[in-house]
Order: structure tokens, then sequence, then C-alpha cells
């Protein structure tokens, strides 16, 4: 008798525990972008969503719900069901910036970043790149700094949307310099460029792999990249520590995947594997590092740590450089 409820007992727990695993996915899976298409976490999603679509045979939907810094689409998955079916592809902003600056500026939050998500895992960590119009009469970040304060309020900076590393980026730098320019928050990177390549916007510090095929055909001009070391794919680019003298520059930007709250464990790990092992393709590698983005693949957990140490991080740069809410 006590084989049997013994028996029965193990066949239910191995019954509910892979099951979710097991039998997931078994119709289409959507990541939401919290940003327009044409923008680095659009392109992130939209590369590892092919990769994962091939392995589920489920079509990966990619969908674009862009405004308020990434807070419209980080918010439309906090209230999703938590079955694996809706997935974001979260960023700095949503998850490590946007709840400093929107107390700091009086605002509130629609959901907690950390209560109302699962991390999964790290997909692709991305320097930040300084870029002016190609006819802008400056060629680096020290002339450029020389170029603005001879016209105070007079240039305009451009970024992605409120809450973004591309905006914090921009006031730290406002900040450590003294430089004064005027704030023009768009949704999304897409199109802030096309101003900034309109000679409409002065100055972004946008995400590398959306900027850099402008970088390439010559229309934007990179005066330094955010990130402590120089990037792979614009070897002859300085730093901004370099390039300007502002020692400790740093201001880089990521991209993960988070389920909702309450997603079961099984298929938390089914995603993180998954990613991880295209994320180890070497054409998928290749396809990644080529537009200057830095391939994760971590567990939820490191990721989770990773998290809060870019939260203390960057509530530290908004405190510092008293960034707002535009």
């Amino acid at each position: 008798m006590l084989r049997r409820v013994l028996a029965a007992v193990a066949l239910a727990a191995a019954a509910f525990t892979p099951a979710h695993a097991q039998t997931w996915p078994s119709k289409p899976v959507r990541i939401i972008v919290p940003f327009p298409p044409g923008g680095t976490t659009d392109i992130v999603a939209r590369v590892i969503g092919v990769e994962l679509q091939k392995m589920w045979q489920q079509p990966v939907v990619i969908e674009n719900r862009p405004g308020a810094g990434g807070n419209i689409g980080a918010d439309v998955v906090a209230k999703s069901a938590p079955d694996g079916y809706t997935l974001l592809m979260g960023t700095v902003g949503t998850h490590a910036i946007n709840q400093a600056l929107y107390t700091q500026s009086g605002g509130k939050m629609p959901f907690d970043p950390v209560r109302d998500f699962v991390p999964i895992t790290l997909v692709a960590g991305v320097p930040n790149v300084m870029v002016v119009n190609a006819k802008l009469p400056v060629n680096t970040a020290a002339e450029f700094i020389v170029y603005a304060k001879e016209r105070p309020g007079q240039l305009n900076m451009a970024s992605s949307g409120n809450g973004t590393s591309i905006h914090l980026s921009g006031e730290l730098f406002k900040t450590v310099t003294g430089v004064y320019m005027v704030h023009f928050p768009y949704r999304g990177s897409a199109p802030a460029l096309t101003d900034l390549l309109a000679g409409n916007m002065t100055v972004m510090f946008d995400n590398l792999p959306s900027a850099l095929p402008h970088i390439r055909s010559g229309k934007l001009k990179a005066l330094a990249v955010t990130s402590r070391a120089r990037s792979p794919a614009l070897p002859n680019v300085p730093t901004v520590e370099e390039a300007a003298g502002l020692k400790g520059f740093e201001a880089s930007s990521w991209f993960g995947l988070f389920a909702p709250a309450g997603t079961p464990r099984s298929i938390v790990d089914k995603v993180q594997t998954d990613v991880a092992r295209a994320l180890s393709n070497p054409e998928v590698r290749e396809r990644f590092t080529g537009q200057g983005a830095d391939p994760g693949g971590n567990s939820p957990e490191q990721f989770a740590a990773f998290i809060k140490a870019e939260t203390d991080k960057w509530s530290r740069v908004v405190k510092f450089s008293n960034a707002k809410v535009d």
C-alpha cells in the first residue's frame, strides 16, 4: 500500500513539475518591445526571436508597444497572464532607471520592476555612442564641449525617451561638462535618429547598434562611446573619458527577457536555456558583435543580481544629474 502511495506521489510530482516545459509552447509566443521598430531593443528582440522560433516550432511575434520611456509596453507584460506566452524585452530603462527617474520627477510607475516580473536572462549589452550630424563643424567630444558652451541653450539633445540610457547618458554628460542642451524625448531611437539625420537635432547618445549603419554611411559622426573601453565595432572611436578627459564616465545599456511574476520556473528555465543556446551559435554571436552588442545568456539568478547592481548605479546617476521627466 505504501509503495502504491509513494509511486502515485512521485508520478504526480513528475507530471506537475516538468509538464509546463514539456508542453510549452503549444501556441505563438509574443515578445513585447516597449519601443518602436528600428531601435536597438527591436533589433535585439527580432534577432533572438528568429532563433527561438526555429527551436520552438511556434511563431514568435515581436509586438512594439512604445511610450513613456518603455513603461507602457512593460506594463502590458506586468499585467499579462503568467503562462510564458507574453514576454518582455526589457531594458536598463524599464528595469534600472525609470523607477528612480519618475520618483525624482514626482511621478509614479505603473508597475514595480522587481515585484511584477521574473528576470529570465540578459540578451545583450551595448555601449552608447555620442553622435552628431555629419555637417556639424566638430570632430571630437572636446570640440563639441567648446561648441556647446559657446551656444548655451541653442543645441538640442535627442533621446529615445525619458528614462532610457540614451537620455541619462546625455544628462550625465551635461552635468559633468557644464554644457546646457535642451532635451527632446522621442518615442524610440528610430524617430530621434530621423530628426538628427535631418539636422533638426544636434546630438544623441544612441545605442550603438541602431546608430552604427548611419555612422558607417558617413551621415553621422561618432565622437565617443560611453563604455569604459572602446567598442570592437568602432575601434577608432575613443571613449568619453579618453575624448573629453571625463574620468570614470560610463553609461552603457542592456536588454534582457522578462516574464510576468508567477510564471512557472520550468518555463523560465526553458527560455533561458534556449536563449543561451541561440547566443552560443557562432553566426548569431557574429550578428550581435558585428552591430556592437555583447551577447548575454546568464541565469535568472545572475541576471537578477546584475539588475540590482544596475539599479543602484543608475539611481546614483539620476540623483547626481538631477534628471527629470520632460
